[in-house]
């Protein structure tokens, strides 16, 4: 029960900062002031500026918005994948090394997260990492 619980912890923390994180993208597309840089002169010229890589194709704004919502998308896939384990953590038997991918991808996010994360990302996946382990280090015994 306790390590469902710590999985279902995790996995909201996941999805509720992914899904925070597109709203404040979708809402940056517009009217950026959420995830954009905080000088209007930087947005005005990632809005002109065209990316090498696309041939002109796309603007440095729009690959930042696609960079924003894929973030998001990820964050939301890797809780959710960590909700459905809790939900089917008494039907199924699962090797411990599930868990433990779960926790070390969670570490990985940490550690991304202390270097170029703010303060309320860093603080969730630092949590929901440290829900994952024990989690692990629980089903384990």
């Amino acid at each position: 029960m306790m390590i469902g619980a710590l999985l279902g912890i995790a996995g909201l923390i996941y999805s509720v900062l992914g899904l925070l994180h597109a709203i404040y993208t979708l809402l940056d597309e517009r009217n950026p002031k959420y995830l954009a840089p905080d000088d209007p002169a930087v947005v005005t010229a990632m809005q002109n500026s065209k990316l090498r890589l696309s041939r002109g194709a796309i603007t440095m704004w729009q690959a930042w918005i696609s960079f924003n919502l894929t973030h998001s998308l990820a964050a939301i896939i890797f809780g959710t994948v960590c909700i459905v384990v809790t939900a089917n953590f008494g039907l199924f038997v699962f090797s411990p090394w599930t868990l433990l991918a779960l926790a070390s991808t969670s570490a990985l996010f940490a550690i991304i997260g202390l270097r170029y994360w703010f303060s309320v990302p860093r603080a969730g996946s630092l949590i929901a990492t440290l829900c994952l382990l024990a989690a692990a280090l629980l089903y384990a015994r």
